[in-house]
């Protein structure tokens, strides 16, 4: 028997994986037609900063929640939704992929260094 470990965001993301997918996604896509599109391609919230969205007893940015639950992604509390676009209002599921901190930080270093090549999104 082969034991692996899952924190409590794993455990949160599979239970809605499991219970409530298809609410869920009904969610996300609502998220997603109630931002505006940009000329770069984002869809932003209509907010300040980064949207939070509560569901089933938790609250998390929006675009964590869009990008899991459309992608069917269990990520845990070291994982980030990183912004190809760099825009944290951003939702659109084509502008996020998953990756480590460490990722994350250098994609803010290649930002301040380069800007974003939108054509590349």
């Amino acid at each position: 028997m082969e034991f692996e470990y899952s924190d409590a965001s794993q455990q949160w993301f599979e239970a809605i994986m499991t219970t409530h997918q298809e609410e869920a996604r009904s969610r996300a896509f609502s998220l997603i037609s109630e931002g505006t599109k940009t000329d770069s391609g984002c869809i932003e919230t209509p907010t300040l900063d980064a949207r939070k969205v509560r569901f089933k007893g938790r609250q998390v940015a929006a675009y964590r929640f869009v990008f899991c639950i459309l992608n069917e992604v269990l990520a845990g509390y070291d994982d980030v939704v990183r912004h190809r676009c760099n825009n944290r209002r951003c939702i659109n599921p084509e502008h996020l992929e998953i990756g480590s901190r460490g990722e994350n930080l250098q994609d803010e270093r290649d930002f301040s260094a380069n800007g974003v090549d939108f054509g590349l999104l």
